[in-house]
């Protein structure tokens, strides 16, 4: 019998991928992730995607904010913040964590709540702690909805420069000389500490960087040039996270690689040149987002160190079992060799940041470096892999 006319079942429209864009957060990086968030949501095709913002603010309260990326630029030399995006400060959003469940419900006081629909993938622009740490990533893993950017594991030891450095040494990777003070160290014997700090000047020179061990856009950092200067270092350190490295100085160029994830494994972009800033003792926080310092892209390298440098940053994400992106930062000293200095695992993303600006060196624009962190994303599953 043929069932040429009989009524027809309406075809059911395929729905677009939904990617929530998650942003903000309770680090002192809040700021530069909305303005990455920002860049995230002006990319991002939305012929192919649909798009749900979600902003975390300093306390760690989410709520669906206004897809409003015009808003979220660095204005009058300030960073803008979740609260003033929040569509609502009345209800919240929740992710379940019901691998069988990827609704995003909203909820408010003396209502029933709401499914707002499913996520079927999280780009997370978090930068520092509780976000770019693992801490999310391992929400996102309870939750069984796929997200962009490293697993638990290589994002934890992303953010924690004593264990990233242990990690590169492990594999062979070169890293500068330092020493780290935990919080009970420094609480129980402040003066042992100090000595160990005194040491590593004495043994190489001065100045020193006192840095958070876990906090990212150089913020918390120091560099300081004596002995009087070091107290007040530490305490700004310690002002981030109570856990803080010092490094001893590194006499060099400033190279940075940016990695990606294709279908067939991690490939490194053309490196970056970080010159040392006219207005700032280094590449600070000012130097990075607020006077927007340029580096050199590509760097001015001989074939040999470039090739050198891409291979180094391929194998740092390795050994930190990254997955989608990285930068890896380095030193070339001045007897030409590649000391790496660390990686971030959700690098800056602005439209004004080195990781972006590489890759578009290296032929891939904003807009197509997005969407393959997206299908990537899309690709791997949750859980062990």
């Amino acid at each position: 019998m043929s069932t040429e006319n009989l009524p027809q079942s309406p075809q059911q429209p395929v729905r677009k991928p939904r990617v929530a864009v998650v942003f903000g957060g309770r680090s002192s990086e809040h700021g530069i992730s909305v303005v990455t968030a920002g860049a995230v949501l002006r990319a991002i095709d939305r012929t192919e995607y649909e798009v749900l913002p979600i902003g975390i603010t300093r306390e760690g309260r989410w709520f669906l904010t206004a897809d409003a990326p015009e808003r979220m630029a660095i204005t009058d030399r300030r960073t803008p913040d979740v609260d003033e995006l929040a569509e609502s400060r009345d209800g919240g959003v929740v992710l379940p964590v019901d691998p069988a469940n990827r609704e995003v419900v909203y909820y408010e006081a003396g209502s029933v709540p709401k499914a707002l629909g499913e996520v079927d993938v999280v780009f997370p622009v978090l930068h520092g702690p509780y976000g770019e740490d693992g801490t999310l990533q391992g929400l996102l893993e309870l939750s069984g909805v796929p997200y962009v950017g490293s697993g638990v594991l290589a994002s934890a030891v992303g953010q924690d420069k004593e264990y990233m450095k242990r990690v590169f040494t492990s594999f062979g990777l070169k890293v500068g000389p330092y020493v780290v003070i935990r919080p009970r160290e420094w609480e129980q014997d402040a003066s042992a500490a100090r000595k160990k700090i005194v040491d590593l000047a004495g043994e190489h020179g001065w100045p020193l960087f006192v840095k958070p061990a876990r906090a990212g856009s150089s913020i918390g950092i120091t560099k300081v040039d004596d002995l009087a200067g070091l107290d007040e270092a530490i305490a700004e350190a310690r002002r981030h996270d109570p856990k803080f490295l010092v490094e001893a100085a590194l006499r060099g160029r400033e190279i940075e690689c940016g990695v990606l994830e294709f279908e067939d494994g991690p490939r490194a972009s053309v490196p970056a040149e970080i010159p040392p800033p006219d207005a700032h003792a280094y590449y600070d926080f000012d130097a990075k987002y607020i006077d927007s310092t340029p580096g050199i892209v590509p760097a001015p390298l001989t074939d040999e160190e470039t090739a050198e440098v891409r291979r180094l940053a391929v194998d740092a994400f390795e050994a930190a079992s990254c997955e989608g992106l990285v930068r890896a930062d380095f030193f070339l000293t001045e007897d030409g060799e590649f000391v790496i200095n660390e990686i971030n695992t959700m690098p800056g993303f602005t439209p004004i940041s080195m990781y972006p600006a590489m890759w578009q060196a290296t032929g891939i624009a904003y807009p197509e470096l997005v969407d393959r962190l997206i299908q990537a994303a899309l690709r791997r599953s949750t859980g062990l892999r």
